[in-house]
């Protein structure tokens, strides 16, 4: 089991994936954007073990939550999930270079791997 922070706007979306990542024995905090995001690891940074977002969100996005979470908290573990895989994948993108991205549409069934590979490795 690990504590995921989940930062997604689609709120359906959102709530399929706490839910599978629950069912699988996870701890998740939710948040709906990417401002959300930061102020959840502001008070609790240490307290995730990955931080699991989408990379487009409106105000902050995932990219931009994903490098400033690594500045408060190095060892946090980074996912993106997006239908924009070119964009976390470009190096001019910012974001951490340790992300693994998981694209959309995918099957929580490999979601729950991926959370379990990330945390592995």
């Amino acid at each position: 089991m690990c504590k995921i922070l989940l930062a997604e706007d689609d709120d359906s979306m959102r709530d399929f994936l706490a839910k599978a990542l629950k069912r699988a024995g996870h701890d998740v905090t939710v948040c709906s954007d990417g401002e959300e995001g930061l102020d959840a690891i502001g008070e609790k940074a240490a307290q995730f073990d990955l931080l699991l977002t989408d990379i487009v969100m409106p105000g902050v996005d995932g990219i931009e939550l994903a490098r400033r979470a690594a500045e408060v908290d190095p060892a946090l573990k980074i996912m993106f999930i997006t239908g924009f895989a070119a964009v976390a994948l470009n190096p001019g993108s910012g974001a951490p270079t340790n992300a693994k991205v998981l694209s959309k549409p995918f099957h929580l069934r490999e979601l729950v791997d991926e959370v379990a590979r990330v945390m592995a490795a």
